[in-house]
């Protein structure tokens, strides 16, 4: 099966996209959301895939 880029249903701060990035690539989502604030031009990038990732099915 494949592994797709989605939105984290769990790890989710504001939209789930920077613990969903985490969960795909299998590091700290903590990690991600600093490179997110740090790295100039990431607010762009952020709010693109915001709006284009897809959901992930909600667990019980």
């Amino acid at each position: 099966m494949q592994n797709k880029l989605k939105k984290s249903s769990t790890d989710k701060s504001i939209h789930g996209v920077c613990g969903g990035i985490a969960e795909f690539f299998g590091i700290s989502s903590l990690g991600v959301r600093l490179l997110f604030i740090f790295l100039p031009g990431n607010l762009v990038i952020y709010i693109i895939l915001a709006n284009t990732m897809s959901e992930s099915p909600r667990s019980l």
